[in-house]
């Protein structure tokens, strides 16, 4: 128990709490003891004063008999009085003889005093000169003994009650700590058997484990996001594997049994190895996209024109273009310096090119554009006036091995919008589809280069040769 930290922070706040009282005590209490010595000290100085005044007045007889007035008067073993000779010896007061431990000469002292009731006592006294006689006039030091028991009293109670609520309070703080972490323990327990969708209990107070309840809750929703991912692209691996391989086994098994002449022959294992190419490809896709999410591919950054690079994408395809009599034009304000990753712009500008050629119609036209925006990045889009994107879907296109309803007759694995997506994100962007009315536009931004941005005088853009390999082989959605 004392090993929980509920109850070892609780004990440190007790501990902080004793530390302050006695920090507090300690300095009233030297302000109490010096206060009062010293009041006590300035009445046994006025009561010599007036007695010596009576001395004056009256004489040495006249002290005597006022002395043993007022010794008679007074309550036992409230003041001490003692008028001696010269020669110390008593002549008047309540005490029998002059004490040893006080000399004649004046001053204040403490002694031990013999009481006929209370025994020994101390005493605070103040001695002075009378003429030829000597004037001791005393007080107890008990009178305040009591107030003083109390104090400490006091002290103790406020520490040991400061103890036990510091204790009751870890215990029950402990107590809820533990309920807590029990249902949070059921929680993980239950998401380590593999129900992922369990999730830690939040309350509506914002205290510092439900701040942690809540993140632990974000990061379990990302992981199951992950994980049914994972799932998907597991079963949609498996699924769009087994046509290539199915239809290799299928074309090697015809060839083992039929034996077809050698053309015959040839041709089905053209087929074969173009089966083969299609899962090489498949593999080649994913193992980019996983290479771009992990992020290793940033160190292939450099500052480039985009719009150079868009202008070699549009050359490259401008003769598919031509065959169907699309309409294939760029749009640019001029050179474009931008930083990024010029192997993956130009395979993502690819596949968006290869998109558009594949649903643009007959006769249609397709535009790419680059252009700078006011916040400074530069846009980069490719428009066409094919039949679009419905709006429920533009959330999926971008998931692997997905393929809408209008590509299921067309080439491709559905990889290519997610190579995309992937890339813009890569650069601190997205994939943005917008209505075009007809057709569709695809758009992400790119960061301007930070060297150019900061130049005065900026440079002339580098221009990147990047040659654009044809998307359509490679991971078509």
């Amino acid at each position: 128990m004392i090993r929980s930290s509920a109850v070892s922070l609780a004990l440190g706040y007790v501990a902080l709490g004793i530390a302050a009282l006695v920090l507090f005590a300690a300095p009233l209490w030297y302000a109490w003891q010096v206060t009062i010595q010293e009041g006590r000290a300035e009445i046994l100085q006025a009561d010599a004063q007036r007695l010596t005044d009576v001395f004056r007045r009256d004489g040495a007889a006249g002290l005597k008999n006022f002395i043993d007035t007022r010794v008679a008067m007074q309550i036992a073993g409230e003041r001490i009085l003692l008028l001696a000779d010269s020669s110390m010896h008593p002549v008047a007061g309540n005490l029998s003889t002059w004490p040893k431990a006080v000399p004649a000469a004046p001053g204040n002292y403490t002694i031990q005093v013999e009481v006929a009731d209370q025994g020994t006592q101390p005493a605070l006294v103040h001695v002075a000169m009378v003429g030829n006689c000597n004037l001791l006039v005393g007080r107890f030091n008990t009178l305040f003994a009591p107030l003083q028991t109390r104090f400490w009293y006091g002290l103790t109670a406020a520490i040991a009650v400061l103890s036990i609520a510091g204790l009751l309070v870890g215990l029950i703080t402990r107590r809820a700590l533990m309920s807590r972490i029990h249902s949070i323990r059921q929680t993980v327990s239950a998401i380590m058997h593999g129900d992922l969708k369990h999730r830690l209990p939040t309350h509506l107070n914002d205290d510092e484990l439900n701040t942690l309840s809540r993140t632990i809750n974000g990061m379990l929703e990302q992981i199951e996001l992950l994980v049914h991912g994972v799932r998907n692209v597991s079963n949609s691996i498996a699924h769009d594997l087994r046509t290539p391989l199915a239809e290799l086994r299928s074309r090697l098994e015809e060839l083992a049994l039929i034996r077809p002449p050698p053309a015959e022959t040839f041709a089905e294992v053209d087929g074969a190895v173009a089966d083969v190419d299609r899962v090489i490809r498949i593999f080649d896709a994913l193992l980019r996209l996983a290479e771009i999410d992990a992020g290793l591919r940033r160190s292939g950054f450099v500052p480039l024109d985009m719009a150079d690079l868009a202008s070699n994408a549009v050359e490259f395809y401008a003769p598919a273009a031509e065959l169907k009599g699309i309409d294939l034009a760029l749009l640019s304000d001029g050179a474009q310096s931008v930083s990024g990753d010029p192997v993956l712009l130009a395979q993502a500008l690819g596949n968006l090119l290869d998109n558009a050629l594949k649903y643009a119609p007959t006769n249609g036209t397709i535009k790419v554009a680059v252009r700078r925006r006011v916040d400074g990045t530069v846009e980069v889009s490719v428009s066409d006036n094919g039949q679009g994107i419905a709006e429920s879907e533009r959330v999926k296109v971008v998931e692997r091995f997905y393929r809408g309803d209008a590509s299921r007759g067309t080439p491709g694995v559905g990889l290519g919008l997610s190579l995309v997506q992937a890339v813009a994100k890569l650069h601190g962007s997205v994939l943005e589809f917008s209505d075009e009315a007809p057709g569709l536009r695809v758009t992400f931004t790119l960061p301007v280069d930070a060297a150019i941005t900061a130049a005065s005088s900026p440079p002339a853009p580098q221009s990147v040769e990047v040659e654009v390999v044809a998307p359509a082989r490679l991971a078509s959605s």
